[in-house]
């Protein structure tokens, strides 16, 4: 009877085991989507560069040029002017968002940029026309006070359409692509201080509904001084046997950190195999400091842990009826 106990417990195990493989996978890939943009070619233009550095003495003039292209189909008008380039912190977001609109002691080179018009003065606001397909140069000067702070200044120049374009289903479209301006002052003291926080490798993606493996590195940067630097995070991904699988591209996760922001720093490897051990390593530099975290990942796939589950009791059993039948015989022998 005990014999016959025992069989039928294994026979369940086997059963429930089969349900459980072959059921169906719960979460399906999640699927691919694209959208393409509604905004028609006419309302399409671009600048170049995208940054532009100067190194400011006071009382001085400082003269450079960028380029607008105006990418769409018919004439393109455009007023130019610059706003101040800074960070704002959401109490909603718990973060940092750029913002255009909020002046400090670090955007007051927004007030020193003029734009040269078709007549050549230096104007705050100029318009131009772009005809399609074609680009012009424009000119700005910055003019510094006689006295300037030290550190940074932070300004953006915006090519903003004023020609009016209405896409197929009645929306109306504008753009207002920019150039960033940073102005490091070569009087006073300049202060470089990062501070790094919340420093961590994750292996789920909080921002989506993603439920695959994934390696996330994290990090905080703050900026306590007056100058701007970069930060970046290297996320280096090495498998116990199997060699080197995923390492940042070099200039990809770079960040520029202005004054009084926090930002974040990031990077993920998401292709990540069921089965593995890994050495996940994580080092984000920020202005002079470097910090590093490292971590060991054991990934098991669920179907790989009941197999061994279902292994582990099926010799539990045998061990048991192995000791049984020895211990009958033991006790026919004593008779």
């Amino acid at each position: 009877m005990k014999r016959l106990n025992t069989l039928k417990l294994i026979s369940a195990l086997v059963l429930v085991f089969g349900m459980i493989v072959g059921t169906p996978n719960l979460y399906a890939d999640e699927e691919e989507t694209t959208e393409e943009s509604s905004a028609p070619q006419g309302a399409s233009i671009s600048i170049t560069p995208v940054s532009k550095v100067f190194q400011l003495a006071s009382g001085s003039d400082y003269d450079s040029t960028f380029k607008v292209t105006n990418m769409g189909d018919i004439d393109m008008k455009i007023e130019v002017y610059a706003a101040p380039y800074a960070y704002i912190y959401s109490d909603e977001e718990d973060a940092y968002k750029l913002g255009f609109n909020t002046e400090n002691n670090y955007t007051q080179m927004s007030r020193w940029i003029h734009i040269k018009d078709t007549e050549g003065n230096f104007v705050k606001k100029p318009t131009f026309t772009i005809p399609p397909k074609e680009e012009i140069e424009i000119t700005y000067r910055v003019t510094t006070p006689e006295s300037i702070p030290a550190g940074g200044q932070y300004a953006v120049i915006f090519a903003h359409t004023l020609t009016s374009v209405v896409s197929a289903n009645g929306i109306k479209t504008e753009a207002s692509p920019g150039i960033v301006i940073y102005g490091r002052s070569t009087e006073g003291e300049t202060i470089v201080k990062a501070s790094i926080s919340n420093m961590e490798i994750k292996q789920r993606d909080e921002s989506s509904e993603e439920v695959k493996n994934l390696f996330n590195g994290y990090a905080k940067i703050k900026n306590e001084g007056n100058v701007d630097f970069t930060a970046t995070g290297v996320l280096k991904v090495d498998g116990i046997l199997s060699g080197a699988h995923y390492e940042t591209p070099q200039n990809a996760g770079r960040v520029s950190v202005i004054p009084d922001t926090e930002l974040v720093v990031s990077d993920k490897w998401d292709e990540t195999p069921d089965f593995g051990i890994f050495k996940v390593t994580w080092t984000v530099t920020a202005g002079e400091e470097t910090e590093t975290v490292e971590k060991t990942i054991v990934l098991i796939p669920v179907y790989m842990i009941l197999i061994m589950i279902m292994l582990l009791t099926f010799i539990v059993v045998w061990i048991i009826m192995i000791a049984r039948k020895r211990k009958e015989r033991r006790s026919r022998l004593a008779v």
